[in-house]
């Protein structure tokens, strides 16, 4: 009796632990899944803080890459304006020494002996000839015949082989007829038609002896000036002048 008594208490408490423990499962359940999801936003939460700063790091590295590559072609931009300012001033440079020298090589041509062509005849010019010859020449014009005569003069005996020669004689001899020198340019004008016959100047002279001649009363010799004129140069212009001229000689 005792015994059954006694067997009776301890399958009652263990029945009774076993509701107790079969009470306080779910509890303790629900407690551990509220951890995990508590870690878990935890865990979220960092990782989303950790794509932050990695995409805030990226932005950076970006926007100073960004900033670098605006420096680089500010730059380049600086780099090629210099450049083409140097091109052009390598240009100007250029220029500047082609014009340099052809400067110089036109002063150094003046100190030497040039070919030039004088009234269709060419030959060899001295330095300072030229501007000897049209000096003289520029007197003539303005009416100076005494110091333009003076000039040619000196001129022709400065340059006795120069291919101004012909042409100096024959203004000599139209400076000495302005000053009403006759003699004296008659001279002249038969020196340029016996020393230089094939020159252009030669007709004209003949053609200016016959006004001399003219002028002096002296018409035969005229005539016979003219005659030769049109004989000798007959295909030139002058020799038509010197035809109407004899044709008014009586």
């Amino acid at each position: 009796m005792t015994y059954r008594f006694s067997w009776l208490r301890i399958t009652a408490a263990t029945c009774t632990a076993s509701a107790t423990l079969m009470l306080g499962t779910p509890a303790h359940a629900g407690l551990f899944d509220d951890d995990q999801a508590r870690q878990a936003v935890l865990d979220l939460r960092a990782r989303t803080d950790s794509l932050s700063s990695q995409l805030a790091a990226a932005q950076r590295t970006i926007l100073d890459q960004s900033n670098r590559l605006d420096q680089l072609n500010q730059q380049v931009a600086t780099l090629r304006g210099q450049n083409e300012d140097l091109a052009n001033q390598l240009t100007t440079l250029q220029k500047q020494q082609k014009d340099y020298y052809a400067d110089l090589d036109g002063r150094l041509k003046k100190f030497e002996p040039q070919q030039q062509t004088v009234d269709g005849v060419q030959g060899t010019v001295q330095p300072g000839e030229t501007e000897t010859f049209n000096a003289a020449s520029q007197q003539f014009r303005n009416g100076e015949f005494k110091n333009a005569a003076a000039s040619f003069r000196s001129f022709i005996s400065k340059y006795p082989q120069s291919p101004y020669q012909p042409t100096a004689q024959y203004w000599l001899g139209n400076a000495l007829y302005a000053l009403r020198d006759y003699k004296g340019s008659t001279a002249m004008w038969q020196s340029v038609v016996k020393n230089y016959p094939q020159h252009p100047r030669a007709p004209e002279a003949l053609l200016a002896i016959a006004n001399n001649q003219l002028e002096q009363g002296q018409k035969a010799a005229a005539k016979k000036t003219l005659e030769q004129l049109i004989a000798q140069y007959g295909s030139s212009e002058v020799a038509q002048a010197a035809q109407d001229k004899l044709s008014q000689i009586k």
